[in-house]
């Protein structure tokens, strides 16, 4: 099954679409560095455009909130593909855990603030949290075939373990990361 297209606003027009990706990766930098309520005007100006061009592509603060989200979700859907192609099947799945620990940690404001805005059971939401199933399915799926994974588990409770741990407050990325090997070792299936 084709995973269902993430909302996009990216254009087509390859110089509509390189100030697209340099305000995207000026605002995820910025966002990163500073937080979401950093001004558009220090975005355009690390992006090395002008503030107009900012705003006919991206009209709210919100529509480039929305673009970075994004980026940051088809990244994490990239991953799994990528970790598929290139490990085993419970290597592979442990290693799209670790990418996507990486990611809560360094998103929860991002996420905070489209929430606020959008709604979290929006459409935007819906299709954003589907596309993150379906690359998650993926590595279960070959992962439990392989016999590596316990049998009974589903993708949602794994990832709401791994929510749980993204959403401590003042979590430590080795805390984190100490808190998902536990996590990955009860996923094994228990020794005969």
């Amino acid at each position: 099954m084709a995973p269902t297209p993430l909302p996009s606003m990216r254009p087509t027009r390859a110089d509509a679409a390189r100030n697209y990706d340099l305000l995207v990766t000026a605002a995820r930098e910025a966002f990163s560095e500073h937080g979401t309520d950093t001004s558009l005007e220090e975005i355009a100006r690390r992006a090395g455009v002008g503030i107009g061009t900012l705003y006919r592509r991206f009209p709210s603060r919100t529509a480039l909130l929305e673009a970075v989200y994004v980026d940051e979700i088809q990244s994490v859907c990239d991953r799994a593909y990528d970790f598929d192609r290139e490990l085993q099947p419970f290597e592979a799945l442990a290693a799209w855990l670790r990418s996507f620990i990486g990611y809560g940690l360094s998103k929860k404001s991002l996420a905070s603030e489209l929430i606020v805005a959008l709604g979290k059971d929006s459409q935007f939401f819906q299709v954003c949290k589907l596309n993150v199933q379906d690359a998650g399915q993926l590595l279960l799926d070959k992962a439990k075939a392989a016999g590596e994974v316990r049998q009974d588990l589903d993708l949602m409770d794994i990832m709401r373990l791994v929510g749980g741990i993204n959403m401590g407050r003042d979590m430590e990325p080795d805390q984190a990361h100490r808190l998902l090997d536990i996590v990955l070792c009860g996923l094994r299936p228990a020794a005969s």
